[in-house]
């Protein structure tokens, strides 16, 4: 039964990162074009004000820096971060070092959540890894020193994420909705000074604007968040981050579908190799206990009876 909770939390929280998928998408074909920074913080920003309207709760205590902390590793710095990569590198080099996430996950949960590491664990890795570079890599490019540097430290961002979230959880008697208003509004605010200062406000919103920032801040912020952090209280750090893995596989997929990409073999074999790296990196069920044969009843002595060597020597005779 356990197992199957878990596949079934497992697939849940897939979908956030299947949302996540089709931002580059809704970013370049309905949003104003050259303003990363405001997407980002549409999209984190007012879901998150919304979320502390319907809470009505604001933290107390240490939880003030923790949300801090958590929004932004897990929003803020790691989409800022994200969107340095992709302007500096090209996609498919980003995204090949994005894949070591799963990595810092695994080293980060052995120290701080005491989570074993697993040969199976250092198997996936490589196996995402090397299906992230089959789907998206594409021929010999230079690299930007800055460019690298950033999506290290996306990497890094979400990875440490992932881990403090898992590791400090989320105070008694606050709601996930509230939880996840606090740490969206937190990456928003880092955002919003970065966003004035280096981008210039649009002339002008349309309807195909609208309908992205809405999309942004419902699926791609509000609801998708409340999934991932849910997942995360209930599976194994380890296995939330292999489950990221599959943002690549959705861009990829809604570029041949909707803008008619190419889809090669070589890609193709990249998802199958990226989906049985999220696999192996779940928890695998407890293995039934082996029936054992019950133990034999213990040997008696019986004491003998008066006629017993009488009956012993008429035998003999």
């Amino acid at each position: 039964m356990k197992n199957r909770q878990n596949v079934l939390t497992a697939a849940l929280t897939g979908l956030a990162p299947a949302v996540w998928g089709s931002t580059y998408l809704v970013t370049t074909e309905l949003l104003p074009p050259d303003r990363p920074l405001l997407a980002t913080t549409m999209r984190a920003l007012p879901g998150g004000l919304v979320l502390l309207a319907l809470g009505r709760r604001l933290p107390v205590g240490v939880w003030w820096w923790r949300a801090l902390v958590l929004g932004v590793l897990n929003i803020g710095a790691f989409n800022f971060l994200l969107f340095v990569a992709a302007y500096r590198l090209p996609g498919g080099i980003a995204a090949m070092i994005m894949s070591a996430q799963p990595m810092f996950v695994v080293i980060l949960a052995a120290l701080f959540l005491s989570e074993r590491i697993r040969l199976v664990h250092a198997l996936a890795c490589v196996m995402g890894a090397g299906g992230v570079a089959l789907l998206v890599f594409k021929g010999t490019v230079s690299l930007d020193t800055v460019g690298v540097l950033a999506a290290i430290g996306g990497a890094l961002c979400m990875a440490s994420g992932i881990t403090l979230t898992k590791r400090w959880g989320r105070p008694e008697g606050v709601g996930l909705l509230t939880f996840t208003g606090w740490q969206l509004t937190a990456g928003g605010l880092v955002l919003l000074p970065f966003w004035l200062s280096l981008e210039d406000l649009p002339d002008g919103l349309t309807g195909s604007h609208v309908i992205g920032f809405a999309y942004l801040i419902t699926l791609g912020a509000v609801l998708s968040y409340i999934v991932w952090f849910r997942g995360i209280e209930r599976l194994p750090a380890v296995a939330v981050s292999f489950l990221a893995l599959g943002s690549p596989i959705v861009a990829t997929l809604l570029g041949y579908l909707i803008k008619d990409q190419t889809l090669s073999v070589l890609q193709i074999a990249g998802m199958a190799v990226i989906l049985l790296a999220v696999v192996l990196g779940q928890p695998r069920p407890p293995r039934p206990k082996s029936e054992q044969t019950p133990p034999a009843p213990p040997r008696t002595t019986a004491s003998p009876s008066p006629d017993q060597p009488a009956l012993e020597q008429e035998r003999s005779g």
